[in-house]
C-alpha cells in the first residue's frame, strides 16, 4: 500500500532569505521606485535638481517628468510626498509648495509646479528630449493628448451612463485613440518623435497606461487588443529598462484611481466583469496588460521575496490577522512563490493572505512581473484554505495605503 504523500511545510524566514535577490544599485542601476538618488555616473556635488514626487509611484504627471529625466539622464534627488488620497500631505513639504501640487521640482534654488512648466524649464536649463514640446509639432501632438484625455474623462468618469450613451462615449474615445494611431504611423519607427521616445512621447505615457488599466476593468475595453499601433507603441517602451522602472500593473490603477479621479464607473458588461476577476485574482491579462510580465519568472519571484522581507515586521503587524496569526500563512505564500511547494496554510488565513494581494503596489514595492507572481502566489495560497475576502478596497480614499509604517520600517 503506498504511503501518503507528506504536505511540505513552510519554508523558516532564514530559509526564505537565503532564497531572495539581493538588492539592486538605486543609484546608478536601471530606474527604479525605491531610489531616492540618481547620478547617472556624475558625482553628488553636481546635482542641481531634486523632484518631490509621491510615495506610491501613483502620480502620473509625476510619472511623467521622472521619465523625462531618467530618459534625459539628469542626476536628481528624489524627495516623496503622501497624495491626498492616501494620507496626510507632510507639513515640511507645505512650508516649501503650499498648494501642496506635486509634482515639483527644485533647480537651483528655484522651485516649479505644474508638470509641463518643468519640463518647459528642464528642456531650456538641458536641452531637449527629442522634439522641443512647444515647437509647432509639439504643441499640436500635446493638445491632441488633452483630446484623448478629456474622451477616456468623459467614458469613465460619468456616473449613471445608459447603454446607448456608454456606446456613444465609447465611440468617442474609439474615435481620438485612432487619431493617436495615425500620428505613431507616420514615423518609421513605434514613436512619435523620431528614432526615440522624446518628450512628447513621454506626455502621453502615464495617462495612456492608465486608460489600458481602466477601460479594462470598468469598460471591459481591451486598448492594445484595439488599437494595434498603441500596442506596439506599448511594446516597444517596455523593451526600455528606463520605462519599465515606472511601469506599474492594472491591478494598482484600477484602485489608485477612483479617489484620484473622483470617481471610475463600470458598464457592467460581461467582458468587464470577466477582466475584474482577472485583475482582482493575480492573473492580470498577460501581454495585453504588459509584454514584459512574464519574463523570468525565477529571478521576479526572488526580487518579490526581496521586497517582503525588507518590509516584514511591518506588514505581519499591519495584517488584519495579527502578526502571530499571519507569520506561517504568509511563510506559506512566499514558499509557493520561490519554490515548487505548496505548504498548507493555517486555517482562517485567506483573508490575512487576500487582504496582503490587494494592496502590493507597482512599482512602488516591485516591478510589474514580481507583483503578479507575488499575487498569484497569495491567491492560491489563500484559495487553499477557502473563499474569505477582505473588505473591498476603498474609492474615496486610499487611507489603506498610509505610507508612514514603511517609511519608518525603511
Amino acid at each position: 500500500m503506498s504511503q501518503p504523500t507528506a504536505i511540505p511545510a513552510a519554508l523558516s524566514w532564514t530559509e526564505l532569505a537565503a532564497l531572495a535577490a539581493p538588492e539592486t544599485d538605486r543609484v546608478e542601476g536601471p530606474t527604479n521606485a525605491q531610489a531616492t538618488l540618481r547620478l547617472f555616473g556624475h558625482t553628488e556635488e553636481e546635482v542641481l535638481v531634486t523632484l518631490y514626487r509621491d510615495h506610491h509611484a501613483w502620480c502620473p504627471y509625476c510619472q511623467k517628468v521622472w521619465l523625462w529625466l531618467e530618459f534625459k539622464r539628469i542626476p536628481y534627488r528624489i524627495r516623496k510626498v503622501t497624495m491626498r488620497c492616501y494620507g496626510i500631505k507632510e507639513p515640511w513639504f507645505l512650508d516649501v509648495v503650499p498648494s501642496g501640487m506635486l509634482p515639483a521640482l527644485d533647480l537651483d534654488g528655484r522651485l516649479i509646479t505644474e508638470s509641463d512648466d518643468i519640463l518647459l524649464v528642464l528642456e531650456s536649463r538641458f536641452g531637449p528630449l527629442g522634439m522641443p514640446m512647444n515647437s509647432a509639432e509639439g504643441l499640436r501632438l500635446r493638445q491632441l493628448e488633452r483630446l484623448l484625455f478629456q474622451a477616456w474623462c468623459l467614458w469613465l468618469c460619468r456616473p449613471g451612463l445608459g447603454k446607448w450613451a456608454d456606446q456613444r462615449a465609447r465611440e468617442q474615445f474609439r474615435q481620438i485613440a485612432q487619431r493617436f494611431e495615425q500620428e505613431l504611423l507616420r514615423q518609421e519607427g513605434p514613436w512619435l518623435d523620431a528614432g526615440t521616445p522624446g518628450s512628447v512621447d513621454l506626455v502621453f505615457v502615464p495617462y495612456v497606461e492608465r486608460m489600458n488599466a481602466s477601460l479594462a476593468y470598468y469598460k471591459g475595453y481591451n486598448l492594445r487588443r484595439e488599437h494595434p499601433a498603441i500596442d506596439t507603441w506599448f511594446l516597444a517602451l517596455e523593451q526600455l529598462d528606463t520605462y519599465r522602472g515606472t511601469q506599474s500593473d492594472m491591478h494598482t490603477h484600477v484602485h489608485d484611481l477612483p479617489p484620484q479621479m473622483g470617481g471610475c464607473w463600470t458598464n457592467d458588461s460581461a467582458e468587464a466583469r470577466s477582466m475584474v476577476d482577472r485583475i482582482d485574482c493575480g492573473d492580470g491579462l498577460g501581454k495585453e496588460e504588459a509584454s514584459w510580465g512574464d519574463a523570468d519568472a525565477a529571478l521576479h519571484s526572488r526580487i518579490a521575496l526581496q521586497r517582503v522581507l525588507r518590509h516584514r515586521q511591518r506588514l505581519l503587524t499591519l495584517n488584519p490577522l495579527g502578526a502571530a496569526r499571519f507569520d506561517q500563512p504568509l511563510r506559506c505564500a512566499l514558499t509557493r512563490l520561490v519554490t515548487s511547494d505548496q505548504p498548507q496554510p493555517d486555517q482562517r488565513s485567506a483573508l490575512g493572505l487576500r487582504h496582503l494581494r490587494d494592496r502590493i503596489s507597482v512599482p512602488r514595492d516591485m516591478p510589474l512581473p514580481a507583483g503578479r507572481l507575488l499575487r498569484k502566489a497569495l491567491e492560491a495560497t489563500a484559495a487553499q484554505d477557502g473563499p474569505e475576502q477582505p473588505r473591498r478596497l476603498p474609492v474615496r480614499d486610499r487611507f489603506d495605503q498610509d505610507p508612514m509604517p514603511f517609511v519608518t520600517a525603511s
